[in-house]
């Protein structure tokens, strides 16, 4: 009897793609080595004429078609850089330019759009109905060159948090409700489809854990689908914005403070003369001020698990969301009206 994942792959290959980002760069031509304490320095050589600039590729990544006239989902941290360009391939013969639609880093997911009709695309499942111990498949572009490589292996694990680096900054994301396979994922396969038995995406495979062997994370497709509802609806997706730059508080700041809480998001600037209330902002209207510990927000508390972005997230725009601020250690009530980030 033949493996059902040879019929899943016939049907989820053909809709997922590759994601190629590429920059205007000066030629290697217009550099020359510079060797200094025993390491070498690429330096741009000086002169009057213009160098050469191509473009060249500087990253890529994974990604699913999910629509026949081409909405594609991808992470966030594969399309992060907005001064790049980005093309999808599905197959050697067919290229198209992308158009990054949004960019949703809190939960590294983005959708984007290739122009044309009758693409092969994939059936979404409901994420929140997954069992622990399922089978699925991981299918992407593995290490950036073995294209449609599929794994196997089982939901290993579900709402799980992590402290993740990704993007051609290698930027730093906490990333939560991840589901835990131990299905492989390898760099470039960011981007791509985690696929139940029935061969429905259940999941965007985001991360792996560095010297472990068979840790993986996908981020629930419902988080996708929330953003594309919102892509179609309004362009683009509808960030709610409480205007407030804060860390968030640790058991260890906590101590080293003498502060009066373990967990919350304190209000502080990150540099002199920079407001830590924006002005006019829905926190400055509620009377939210520095040295302010947000210790809830719409009910639920803050933590380093459960910070304050991903509570915003899920308040609606134009609504009154109730906030607990600690003030001179005296518990105060506020009432903030969100706008929308623009």
């Amino acid at each position: 009897m033949k493996s059902p994942i040879i019929e899943i792959a016939k049907k989820v290959c053909p809709a997922v793609i590759t994601v190629i980002v590429s920059k205007d760069l000066p030629t290697a031509e217009n550099f020359y080595a510079f060797p200094y304490e025993g390491k070498e320095f690429m330096m741009p050589k000086s002169g009057k004429g213009k160098g050469k600039i191509e473009k060249t590729k500087i990253g890529g990544g994974s990604g699913f078609i999910v629509s026949e006239n081409g909405y594609v989902f991808t992470s966030n941290h594969v399309v992060s850089d907005t001064s790049a360009d980005y093309t999808v391939v599905l197959d050697p013969k067919h290229k198209y330019p992308v158009k990054v639609l949004s960019r949703n880093p809190i939960n590294d997911t983005a959708v984007l759009k290739i122009e044309g009709e009758r693409f092969p695309y994939l059936e979404m499942a409901d994420s929140n109905k997954i069992e622990l111990g399922e089978e699925v498949v991981a299918v992407g572009n593995a290490l950036g060159e073995f294209t449609d490589t599929l794994s196997a292996g089982i939901v290993s694990g579900l709402s799980r948090f992590i402290t993740a680096f990704g993007g051609i900054e290698n930027q730093m994301q906490n990333l939560r409700g991840l589901i835990q396979t131990d299905a492989a994922i390898n760099p470039g396969n960011s981007g791509g489809p985690l696929i139940n038995m029935e061969g429905k995406v259940i999941g965007i495979n985001t991360a792996m854990i560095a010297g472990a062997q068979n840790i993986g994370f996908a981020i629930p497709i419902n988080y996708a689908k929330k953003d594309l509802e919102e892509v179609k609806k309004y362009g683009k997706i509808m960030m709610p914005f409480l205007g407030v730059k804060y860390v968030l508080v640790s058991k260890d700041m906590a101590s080293a403070n003498k502060l009066p809480v373990n967990d919350g998001a304190i209000v502080v600037r990150e540099a002199l003369g920079e407001p830590p209330v924006v002005k006019g902002s829905a926190a400055d209207r509620a009377g939210v001020k520095e040295w302010d510990i947000i210790t809830e927000c719409n009910g639920e508390k803050i933590t380093s698990k459960n910070p304050l972005a991903n509570i915003l997230q899920k308040c609606k725009i134009g609504s009154f969301t109730p906030l607990t601020v600690l003030r001179d250690n005296k518990e105060i009530k506020l009432a903030v009206k969100l706008e929308e980030k623009i």
